[in-house]
């Protein structure tokens, strides 16, 4: 079995593996995720104390989402490459970095926007907003250390620890709203306590939303493993043959 996993790590067999399902993951995630935006925003009845304001949460709600669970699948290959030494570990971490500091980052400003006309304010420094700020930084400073050491190995050890140890901050956003007394809405107990009309269309958004990053993490994995390997006689076989 250990076996059979570390030729699946190998650089070339990864490389063909993320391809071989890549257009039809692409092709899915936009039609699940518009058919969810698009149902939610244009559909879903208007929220009898919020109106059509709380339509912004198809969008907010699967980002946030998308960045803890982003941040949740990058401990776990940061903590396969420091514990087997695999580098392909390491590049998945990197390549999974940008995508979950986007969705960080949009899940921030989608949840200023709708602050504002229920709370009266772009932020405040809510116990869910503030930890949701800092996983923001967490995923800088990923991205910032594998850009700034040279040594892809030492770059991939530095970046897995530092994930590994921001992993405590996933629980602290995810409860944040039960351990103290916030403005943030409570949980939505996976979205029970919303309307059905309402619940539908979020799940497609949030579905259509983790395929789209699944498939930009997979474009960008792909990416980083022609980076390194260029050199490797696999790659210039391909592109020989691609040429042809």
């Amino acid at each position: 079995m250990w076996k059979m996993f570390h030729q699946l790590a190998m650089p070339p067999t990864l490389y063909r593996l993320c391809g071989y399902g890549l257009p039809w993951l692409a092709v899915t995630s936009v039609v699940v995720l518009a058919t969810g935006l698009g149902w939610g925003v244009a559909f879903a009845p208007a929220d009898y104390q919020q109106g059509d304001g709380y339509r912004i949460i198809y969008l907010h709600v699967p980002s946030a989402m998308g960045s803890m669970g982003i941040y949740a699948a990058m401990a776990g290959a940061a903590f396969i490459g420091l514990v087997w030494q695999l580098k392909m570990a390491n590049l998945a971490v990197a390549a999974m970095a940008p995508v979950g500091a986007v969705c960080t980052f949009i899940a921030l400003v989608t949840g200023a926007a709708w602050g504002k006309p229920m709370w009266g304010a772009w932020w405040v420094w809510d116990a869910r907003l503030t930890s949701e700020l800092v996983l923001l930084f967490l995923y800088m400073g990923a991205i910032a250390l594998w850009s700034a050491i040279d040594d892809r190995r030492q770059a991939g050890r530095a970046m897995g620890i530092l994930v590994l140890i921001g992993v405590v901050n996933l629980p602290i956003i995810h409860f944040s709203v039960e351990w103290w007394n916030t403005l943030h809405q409570g949980s939505t107990r996976m979205q029970q306590s919303v309307a059905p009309a309402m619940r539908s269309p979020l799940r497609w958004s949030i579905v259509g939303f983790l395929l789209l990053c699944a498939t930009l993490t997979l474009m960008r994995l792909r990416t980083l493993i022609l980076q390194q390997e260029r050199r490797r006689p696999w790659v210039r076989e391909m592109i020989r043959g691609g040429a042809q």
